[in-house]
């Protein structure tokens, strides 16, 4: 009992000196900031101490997972949400000087909270005050500033034109830094690849507090930015964009399949098809369990094939019914749009929904969620669907999406930016466990679940490494804890060496760290 005393005595002395440390460090960082900052607006505005009303709102607000959202989970000394880009360069000048962490936000869907959540003592710079665009429609570019959501840049775009577009998601609240700098995908990738294969500029803020356009930050840090995880070597800013021009009008389909209707034969043959159709053409696979007939009261799989394509239905039909014709799709099934409806449409707004819903920085749903990545280099057979089918129905509680690849993504090289996850591809799946219940066993068993749904594709997915999708963080493969670097090698693969030397050339210190951020490590893997 003595022994046990004297430990709970230390550890209550520990962390009395932690805390005391970490005060005096706030007030240092504090006082530091006004002598680094040199705007018309006062720091002081941008400022948020934990003892500050607003504190918990303005942290709260951009926190999209709620496992990351608990009265235990640790929170930041102080938010800066900057108003002005010398508010970025002063906090990373004043966190560095103090020996304090940073953690960086754009829009908060980080799947792991990385971006605002730390072991250590933080600070939590806050970027979505910084959303400016500027849409130059004669030269088909934008400048868009690293806090602007996806929504913000797309209803931008609209207001100016029905022919240009962005290729990017189609969650309207995503943020811009780190949706692009992490990959970025969406439904017109096989058209026009990745976000970041769409960087024509960008400015940073680096270690040094220094702020960096494409020529001054030098090609090794522009490439790494394009797909690496920019948080890993500097604070974007803002980013320059090449527009995308698509029809006045395009169509789209939301078709779902049983496994009753023959779905297991008409995915085996989607796999096939997807990849080697018109370029123009997007069609997601999203495999889920649902209710059978009321007779057997059972449950099945359900797929929902939702589609883009950047043309007219007729053309569509005649299309999917020569390539892909177990789908079974009829002119009924498609509806003609602007581009910009299809974001409302393949988010799940109402139809008459006005395209202002795209300014909402606020999400439809709040959730709780565990998300993982795969890649899929060979058909899976018909009896590997199968086994998976029957591992859904045992869970229940797990959905998927099945991204198709090939077109754009097959014809940009591996090394052109850090993104690797290109020609050799059929699909990506992402698997997703949600729920909107707190308590810590409804939590044990969703994340239990989705690693027994990933552990069962373990067959059927690229393997040495096993690929994933940085965009879609995953804990669960790894961290650079004592320089380890294995976790890399899955999300980048042979282009983790070069992002391991600019990392080493540009953060030298390593003060851009987190979890699974790029180390500095003695020698390269």
């Amino acid at each position: 009992m003595a022994s046990h005393s004297l430990l709970f005595l230390i550890s209550c002395i520990l962390l009395l000196i932690t805390q005391t440390i970490s005060h005096s460090n706030i007030n240092k960082f504090l006082e530091c900031l006004p002598n680094h900052s040199k705007s018309l607006i006062p720091i002081s505005q941008a400022i948020y101490h934990r003892n500050d009303a607003s504190f918990s709102y303005v942290l709260q607000s951009y926190i999209r997972n709620e496992r990351f959202n608990k009265s235990t989970t640790p929170k930041p000394l102080a938010i800066i949400a900057a108003l002005d880009e010398s508010h970025v360069q002063a906090t990373i000048i004043c966190t560095k000087a103090h020996g304090l962490n940073l953690r960086i936000r754009s829009g908060g869907h980080d799947y792991e909270g990385l971006s605002y959540v730390s072991p250590e003592s933080f600070i939590l710079l806050d970027m979505f005050n910084l959303r400016d665009i500027k849409i130059d429609v004669t030269s088909e570019t934008a400048w868009a500033e690293a806090g602007a959501t996806l929504g913000e840049l797309y209803y931008n775009i609209a207001n100016l034109s029905n022919k240009l577009a962005f290729p990017a998601g189609v969650s309207p609240t995503l943020g811009l830094g780190g949706h692009i700098s992490g990959g970025g995908y969406g439904n017109l990738m096989r058209k026009f690849g990745l976000s970041s294969d769409n960087v024509i500029d960008a400015k940073v803020v680096d270690a040094n507090g220094k702020i960096l356009d494409r020529e001054s930050m030098g090609k090794d840090l522009f490439w790494a930015i394009q797909g690496g995880g920019a948080s890993s070597f500097c604070v974007v800013l803002a980013w320059k964009l090449k527009l995308v021009r698509v029809p006045e009008l395009v169509t789209v389909f939301n078709v779902r399949r049983t496994l009753e209707q023959g779905v297991t034969d008409i995915l085996y043959q989607w796999q096939m098809v997807v990849p080697k159709i018109d370029p123009n053409l997007f069609i997601r696979a999203m495999p889920h369990v649902i209710n059978g007939s009321r007779e057997s009261n059972n449950k099945t799989i359900e797929v929902t094939f939702i589609a883009l394509y950047l043309g007219r239905a007729n053309q569509l039909v005649n299309l999917v019914s020569k390539s892909f014709p177990l789908l079974g799709l009829q002119f009924q099934d498609c509806i003609e749009m602007p581009w910009i409806k299809t974001i409302l449409h393949w988010y799940g707004f109402p139809k008459d929904a006005s395209i202002r819903v795209l300014l909402s920085r606020t999400p439809m749903t709040q959730y709780y969620g565990k998300f993982r990545s795969d890649y899929v280099q060979q058909p899976i057979p018909k009896e590997g669907l199968e086994a998976i089918w029957k591992k859904m129905i045992t869970l229940e509680v797990m959905f998927m999406q099945f991204n198709p690849y090939g077109g754009k993504m097959s014809e940009i090289l591996e090394t052109k930016t850090p993104f690797p996850h290109r020609a050799r591809n059929l699909f990506k799946i992402q698997y997703n466990a949600m729920w909107y219940e707190d308590g810590e066993e409804i939590a044990r068993s969703y994340l239990n679940a989705s690693k027994e749904l990933y552990d069962t594709l373990a067959p059927y997915v690229s393997k040495n490494p096993r690929e994933h999708f940085l965009n879609y963080r995953d804990i669960e493969i790894g961290t650079n804890k004592n320089g380890n670097t294995s976790f890399g090698f899955q999300y980048f693969k042979w282009n983790l060496p070069r992002l391991l030397v600019t990392k080493a050339k540009v953060d030298p210190d390593n003060f851009f760290r987190f979890e699974q951020s790029i180390p500095v490590v003695s020698r390269l893997v």
